[in-house]
């Protein structure tokens, strides 16, 4: 079960510590986190290792993303997102890795889902202001916009 800190909270910004460990899906665990402190303006910073995951690429032609399976032990040598509300004005997590292998070569993408062995250590930090996605008719997507 993770771990949540809240390492600051003063003049509207919040610094929270979110320690994930083995087993948990990071995707999921980070939505539910957002969700429930109401997150809208966040920034997402961490490291740690995965069992394994799938992280994906914007497939701008097909206007769909393309899963890219991992299936091994790999080291999160970056992960950076946000949080920002979505269409509905819901918490809504965008994360993308750096991904480390054990011959040193690397990974990186969108990612979509990864399994914490042994941990996943993250810091997030909410901003007073909120930011907002909207559709980008271009894409398909929800970007932030506002």
């Amino acid at each position: 079960m993770a771990i949540i800190k809240k390492l600051a909270d003063a003049g509207g910004l919040r610094t929270y510590a979110v320690i994930l460990e083995t087993g948990e899906e990071v995707m999921q665990s980070l939505q539910d986190f957002a969700r429930r402190e109401g997150l809208s303006a966040a920034h997402l910073s961490a490291i740690g290792a995965f069992s394994h995951g799938t992280i994906s690429f914007f497939d701008w032609e097909a206007k769909e993303y393309r899963d890219i399976p991992v299936n091994e032990q790999v080291e999160v040598a970056a992960l950076s997102g946000d949080v920002a509300l979505d269409p509905e004005g819901v918490s809504a997590v965008h994360v993308h890795v750096v991904l480390g292998r054990r011959d040193g070569s690397a990974l990186a993408g969108h990612l979509a889902k990864g399994f914490v062995r042994p941990t996943l250590e993250l810091i997030a930090t909410e901003a007073p202001a909120h930011l907002h996605k909207r559709v980008d008719p271009a894409s398909g997507l929800a970007l932030i916009r506002r």
